[in-house]
């Protein structure tokens, strides 16, 4: 249940087209609902503007999936974060319209009324450091797209190559939000808060050799930045990143 659904439901109730007990009927539908290996929260999209997310790791197969068709029923979108293959292949034999990004390891279970998302106008742009850090960075573009927002790539363009980046300019200042991926020194994030005005994200990546301690000296050099105003969110958090940009882009629109 959205909020677009629960305002299309008042509206005819304002417009004699439903009895108020219809309408209350369809919202007393319990905010969740136990499955005994989860407890669906089928509110989460009305209280915020998307419902639950489901991370698959530690999951089963079968658990995946029934907990995405019980959100799927209710008449929302789906978002499958962290899938391994099987799980991807599982998700798209049950939902053949879904959006698989093999790279992200997503699987998007579009809604019948298509998911019902509410970023505002604007456009999210990625930046990715090297093209190993394109797993998280394409997990943050799946859920930002997820969100309703427009999504634009800048990608492989670190600060070995600095010019690279300067290359890319003109996107980095149309950009409404900014999220740039990096593992190794993570020095990416503080380079472009000091090109552009919009808010920056920036996501440490466990992408590295052995005194990159598995993305904690790209965290530490991104939270000690010198830019102004860049934001951190935690070691390959993709996800992370990109709902903290529709929230952005939804605040604007505002």
């Amino acid at each position: 249940m959205n909020r677009q659904r629960v305002l299309a439901l008042l509206e005819r109730v304002a417009a004699g087209a439903m009895a108020p007990g219809a309408a209350a009927d369809a919202l007393s539908l319990a905010p969740s609902e136990s499955l005994g290996f989860a407890t669906i929260d089928h509110h989460r999209a009305l209280r915020q503007g998307y419902p639950e997310v489901i991370f698959a790791p530690g999951k089963t197969v079968d658990q995946v999936v029934t907990i995405a068709e019980r959100i799927e029923e209710r008449g929302d979108g789906c978002l499958v974060t962290r899938a391994e293959s099987h799980v991807r292949s599982a998700l798209l034999a049950r939902f053949p319209r879904a959006r698989v990004n093999d790279v992200a390891r997503t699987v998007l279970v579009a809604g019948p009324s298509g998911g019902g998302s509410e970023a505002g106008p604007g456009q999210v742009l990625i930046v990715t450091a090297g093209t190993s850090d394109l797993p998280v960075a394409e997990e943050a573009a799946e859920t930002a797209l997820a969100l309703g927002c427009t999504v634009a790539r800048l990608t492989d363009v670190g600060v070995a190559g600095i010019h690279r980046l300067l290359a890319g300019q003109g996107q980095l200042a149309d950009a409404a939000v900014v999220i740039v991926v990096a593992g190794m020194d993570g020095a990416l994030p503080s380079v472009v808060g000091g090109l552009v005005r919009s808010p920056v994200i920036a996501v440490p990546t466990s992408v590295g050799y052995g005194a990159s301690f598995g993305g904690i000296a790209a965290l530490l050099t991104m939270i000690n930045s010198c830019a102004a105003g860049v934001t951190v969110v935690n070691i390959d958090n993709g996800f992370g990143a990109g709902m903290a940009a529709a929230r952005i882009l939804c605040g604007q629109r505002a």
